[in-house]
């Protein structure tokens, strides 16, 4: 059994993974198991140094893995918390809502995006970063956005509710990627992603790719099948799903 989770809240901060990071960079040791939550960040950001919209009453959260020698990828832990996001989304919306992850770090309802996931690595610890809509839906220029409140209706599930949640099923989802082949939890994440076959855009400003979704590789690399057939493996970048944009 994984022991109960520890949650700290505080009213306000600039972000909770920069204040675990701070923490964990000062030598200050921090158990698997302990959450970090703001009503408020000032300063919170997505991937790519992407600025991440903080009002009151979304869930800002973060917590650390510490990783071991037997452990698979770290980066993999992405996949654990996407699956424990799309977890706890299941619990907190309407019955039958269309949520599916986005590969790396996001979770959709119906093409909206509704939670994100930030991982940074301070030597042998990874902070987890997840925040989740739950009653507000920030405006962003390049994707839709949805929120708990607006899924389902006149109900949300307060911050802290959403978060017990979230601890319970990432210690669960966490436990079985140490306990069990990595394999399982691909497979996992690949049946709650959007189907095989999804039209996606791979890249930045620049240059981007499009093509469809192949799986993932032995190593939670997304698959890109080009329109020649051929499948080309994308270990980074900005993934969209075509309907988005």
């Amino acid at each position: 059994m994984s022991p109960s989770p520890q949650i700290e809240c505080v009213a306000q901060t600039g972000s909770t993974n920069a204040d675990l990071l701070e923490r964990l960079g000062n030598g200050t040791p921090i158990e698997e198991g302990y959450w970090l939550r703001a009503e408020r960040q000032s300063g919170g950001r997505g991937r790519l140094g992407r600025r991440w919209d903080s009002p009151a009453g979304n869930l800002y959260c973060s917590t650390i893995v510490n990783l071991r020698e037997d452990d698979s990828p770290a980066h993999s832990l992405s996949l654990v918390a996407g699956l424990a996001s799309f977890d706890c989304l299941e619990r907190s919306l309407a019955p039958g809502s269309d949520i599916a992850l986005k590969w790396p770090n996001d979770a959709l309802v119906r093409g909206a995006k509704i939670a994100g996931i930030l991982l940074e690595r301070s030597s042998d610890s990874v902070v987890v970063g997840i925040g989740v809509n739950i009653r507000h839906a920030p405006d962003l220029q390049d994707r839709q956005t949805t929120s708990i409140l607006r899924e389902n209706g006149a109900y949300a599930e307060s911050a802290e509710m959403v978060l017990s949640i979230l601890a319970e099923r990432f210690a669960i989802r966490l436990n079985r990627w140490r306990t069990e082949p990595l394999a399982a939890t691909l497979d996992a994440w690949t049946d709650a992603a959007h189907p095989i076959g999804s039209s996606l855009s791979v890249g930045g400003e620049d240059e981007r790719v499009t093509g469809t979704f192949a799986g993932l590789n032995q190593n939670g690399a997304l698959m890109l099948r080009l329109a020649d057939g051929a499948v080309r493996t994308i270990h980074a970048g900005d993934v969209s799903l075509m309907a988005e944009r």
